[in-house]
């Protein structure tokens, strides 16, 4: 699904991108995903690019009209055939192909990361870049800061065949991503491929292995010889006589992990594995990052109350990074933001708290628990009907001082 046109952006509209293909007498352009798109634009530039082995990308000029303009052919295959990294080795392409691979990634791909997506474009450009190489990346940061968000914005913003594999919720390995044999009356015993299976034969596919530090060691021993740039192959050893599968050309695997102490059921992950990854690293958000994204979220509900959540949360990553700090653990973006909609839904902030951030904290120790302090560092921010604070904030020299928007 393409975008919707921001016509207040003057410059080439990176998603829609064209090569020209020749039906009679007629030039038409087609989408990356290999549908025409009627006569848009005029018929004397579709021709001329058509001519001059070019693509045709769409442009937005100081008045807000849309036309066609002719780009280098490299541009529109960026888009759609990631380059083969089959051997493992360098790539080098023409001069003219791989400046076109270098403007997509620095300037035209900045344009398709949503504004939900709180990423550096730095980062941004890193996946674009590994998705367009055909590298596997892994995404990893603290539980709910928008590693399957960022994973799933690159599956859109690309249009590629994409499939996506639990491997935290992966009871049997084998069966979820070899496959398993039946036995049928009619049939006798028979091997039936898995779904993964499928998703490795799909050219130019982006794979979601979501949960991988919570993965079995077991589907990390069969993902090995997949994984890796040199061989690229699963073995169905289930099957009859164990076939080899090639992954097929232009396959990027993005797998998302949560790493640390604090995520008791996750398992140290292979070096070997790792190896196999171009590693970037989420982001946590501060509280004004924070503020942005759910303004832009929920723009209905208050700024006060909007500020009140970003602050809270920011104010509990802090005390949860710090060596000195009263809690062990930190507000997610996601509970955030599933704060943010409950007060969206009429919940009052402490409300809202008690369903959405309140059962991540201990409740043990009574007076002293974390969840008291998190109650009471709610409890500053509640106001009364008229708008007034209903507790006052006190700060003291022994006392942590909420952070000030």
């Amino acid at each position: 699904m393409k975008k919707n046109l921001d016509l207040n952006v003057v410059g080439f509209v990176a998603n829609e991108i064209y090569k020209v293909e020749k039906f009679g007498s007629t030039f038409k352009m087609i989408d990356t995903a290999g549908n025409k798109v009627g006569t848009l634009g005029t018929s004397l530039t579709r021709k001329q690019a058509f001519n001059e082995g070019k693509a045709v990308q769409a442009y937005v000029d100081k008045t807000g009209k849309k036309t066609y303009r002719k780009v280098d052919m490299g541009v529109y295959n960026a888009m759609i055939i990631p380059m083969n990294t089959a051997d493992g080795g360098i790539q080098i392409e023409e001069s003219a192909d791989h400046n076109a691979v270098k403007d997509f990634i620095h300037k035209s791909s900045v344009s398709l990361k949503p504004r939900e997506l709180v990423m550096t474009d730095l980062k941004w450009k890193y996946l674009i870049r590994s998705a367009v190489r055909a590298k596997n990346i892994m995404m990893t940061g603290p539980a709910g800061c928008g590693k399957t968000l960022a994973a799933k914005a690159l599956v859109k913003s690309l249009e590629r065949p994409d499939f996506y594999f639990n491997l935290g919720a992966t009871q049997d390995p084998r069966a979820t991503l070899i496959g398993n044999t039946h036995f049928d009356q009619g049939k006798g015993t028979f091997f039936s491929e898995s779904a993964f299976v499928k998703a490795i034969k799909t050219p130019n596919a982006v794979i979601l292995l979501d949960e991988l530090s919570r993965a079995h060691p077991d589907a990390w021993n069969i993902l090995m010889s997949v994984l890796d740039q040199g061989q690229r192959y699963l073995r169905l050893d289930e099957a009859e006589g164990s076939p080899i599968v090639n992954v097929a050309d232009g396959v990027t695997f993005i797998a998302t992990a949560n790493i640390g102490s604090e995520y008791t059921s996750t398992r140290v992950i292979d070096r070997a594995m790792l190896d196999r990854f171009v590693t970037i690293e989420m982001d946590v958000l501060n509280d004004v990052q924070e503020f942005e994204l759910l303004k832009y979220m929920f723009p209905e509900v208050g700024e006060d109350d909007l500020k009140a959540i970003s602050e809270i949360s920011h104010h509990t990553r802090t005390q949860s990074m710090s060596d000195s700090g009263k809690l062990s653990s930190m507000v997610s973006t996601r509970a955030s933001v599933e704060m943010a909609s409950l007060v969206y839904d009429g919940f009052n902030l402490f409300e809202a708290a008690e369903i959405s951030i309140f059962p991540f904290f201990s409740n043990d120790g009574g007076v002293d628990s974390e969840r008291t302090y998190v109650k009471q560092l709610v409890q500053k921010y509640e106001k009364d009907e008229n708008g007034s604070p209903l507790f006052e904030a006190k700060t003291e020299d022994n006392v942590d001082e909420i952070p000030q928007f």
